[in-house]
C-alpha cells in the first residue's frame, strides 16, 4: 500500500492537473489531498508564507492563546510592540516564534519584510508531565505540568 512516487519532470508536466487535485477538498474529511514534501516544493506550494513551530514549549496552550488574540491578523511591527509591552509569560515566547517566522518568510521564501503580516497563529496542547506533591497525612496531589506545540504563519498582504 506504498504511495507512488512521481518524477519531478512528470510532476511539472502535469502541474495543472497536480494543483487541481490539491485543491479539490475530499468529499467525506473535508481536507485538501495530501502531497509529499517534494511534490509540494516542486508545485510552490507554501512560498508565499513563512512558517515557524514550536514544539514542547513549557507553558499551556491556554496562556497562549490569550496573547495569540491579540496579535493575530495585525502588522510585524505592531505585533512586536504588543508582545513587547504585554505582561505575559507567552509573549517572550511569542516574540521569538515571530523572529523566526519572519526570517523564515524573508530568507527562505524572499518575501518583503514591509508587506508581511501574521495570517495565522494557534497552540494546541501537548503532552502533560503528571507530577506529585506530597501532602498531609501520606496523602498526594497529582500536578499537572502542560505543555504547548505552538506554529505561527506569516504572509505577505496583497
Amino acid at each position: 500500500m506504498a504511495k507512488e512516487t512521481v518524477s519531478k519532470e512528470e510532476l511539472l508536466e502535469d502541474k495543472e492537473k497536480a494543483l487541481e487535485v490539491y485543491s479539490k477538498i475530499h468529499r467525506r474529511s473535508n481536507k485538501p489531498a495530501v502531497l509529499t514534501k517534494k511534490e509540494r516544493r516542486t508545485l510552490g506550494i507554501g512560498k508565499d508564507q513563512g512558517i515557524a513551530t514550536l514544539k514542547y514549549a513549557r507553558i499551556s496552550a491556554r496562556k497562549v492563546k490569550i496573547v495569540i488574540d491579540l496579535i493575530k491578523d495585525k502588522e510585524l511591527d505592531e505585533a512586536y510592540a504588543i508582545l513587547r509591552y504585554t505582561p505575559k509569560a507567552a509573549s517572550e515566547i511569542l516574540h521569538k516564534l515571530l523572529k523566526s517566522a519572519e526570517a523564515n518568510a524573508t530568507n527562505n521564501n524572499d518575501l518583503n519584510r514591509d508587506g508581511l503580516y501574521i495570517a495565522d497563529a494557534y497552540a494546541n496542547q501537548g503532552p502533560t508531565l503528571k507530577r506529585i506533591m506530597p501532602r498531609a497525612q501520606g496523602r498526594a496531589n497529582r500536578i499537572r505540568k502542560r505543555t504547548s506545540h505552538i506554529t505561527m504563519v506569516v504572509k505577505e498582504r496583497n
